[in-house]
């Protein structure tokens, strides 16, 4: 098992499942749900990793003192990173994000409870020898491409653009035959894309936001999902926690990725679609009031307008 296998991900709640000398498994888990990480090993020094994480955060414990350069792509849900001084900014699905694990603290949150992407790492000193030498002339620097993304310490994101879709969609079904060399080939792909990439015109300014900002956004969330028959105004909101209007809205659509009201709706509909599931002797019109609707009616035409059914064609349609 190479050496940065070793040290990439370690702690009590973390459980090795399966284990080679390319591939390694493994499975996370605590009170708030549980993750996965296939890790596979691409050339000396470079490793590619799947996360597949249903977990409000995932504590590894993972620190380290290698010089590395990680590439993260989001697929689906959001991440929480910490860009220091207290500070925290969020990638979100489409977004690629370029740094050095400089503020990795071994703990990463997931808004939405849910995250799916992959990782892409090379330890500094062993793949900028070995990936030239196994792919004679291949010309891109590893020490130039980290300068020209990492030259601060602040991750580098690069918001939704098609050809990084393009690269990362193959990526998410590869045949099994062909992994190891396919691989090598969208990595080698990845980082020609990254050296040719112009950077002016393809990055965004992530708003910032302070650690005491984002845990009032925390205790708004919890505040309104914990009984979903209670509505609030945003000027209750506002005024309960202390926290201006304007970046209150700000702030939480960043957290969870879209305005309280539209965060609201799907989490009840999609609250609502687990109750048609589960339990089939409640009627539609008690799933409504649970979910805080008094009108049957304007929660069907919710449910239909978030869920693309309504609450009676959903149910039919479970098996």
């Amino acid at each position: 098992m190479p050496e940065l296998f070793q040290e990439m991900y370690y702690g009590p709640n973390v459980q090795n499942l399966v284990e080679s000398d390319d591939c390694k498994v493994m499975r996370l888990s605590d009170n708030s749900g549980e993750g996965m990480m296939t890790l596979y090993h691409v050339f000396p020094g470079v490793f590619l990793m799947y996360n597949d994480f249903h977990m409000k955060e995932c504590v590894s414990g993972f620190q380290t003192d290698m010089d590395l350069l990680c590439i993260d792509h989001c697929r689906e849900g959001r991440i929480e990173q910490e860009v220091g001084q207290n500070a925290f900014s969020y990638l979100e699905a489409g977004d690629l994000r370029v740094d050095r694990r400089i503020h990795h603290s071994g703990k990463v949150e997931f808004p939405l409870s849910h995250y799916h992407g992959i990782s892409i790492g090379f330890q500094m000193e062993t793949a900028a020898k070995e990936i030239p030498a196994s792919m004679k002339g291949f010309s891109v620097d590893l020490y130039e491409l980290q300068k020209k993304y990492c030259s601060d310490r602040t991750p580098y994101v690069i918001p939704g653009e098609p050809a990084i879709e393009h690269i990362f969609s193959e990526l998410y079904n590869v045949p099994v035959k062909i992994k190891k060399d396919y691989f090598r080939i969208k990595v080698l792909e990845l980082l020609l894309y990254l050296d040719a990439l112009e950077l002016s015109g393809h990055t965004e300014e992530r708003p910032y936001f302070y650690k005491g900002q984002v845990e009032k956004i925390k205790a708004i969330q919890a505040l309104l999902t914990q009984d979903l028959t209670k509505n609030y105004t945003l000027e209750e909101l506002s005024a309960r926690f202390d926290i201006a209007l304007t970046p209150m809205k700000n702030c939480f659509k960043s957290v969870y990725g879209s305005p309280v009201f539209t965060y609201m709706r799907n989490y009840r509909m999609n609250y609502a679609a687990s109750l048609l599931k589960s339990d089939k002797s409640l009627k539609v019109a008690e799933i409504a009031g649970l979910v805080g609707y008094d009108s049957p009616s304007k929660f069907a035409s919710a449910f239909h307008q978030t869920m693309g059914k309504t609450p009676l064609e959903y149910r039919k349609s479970i098996i």
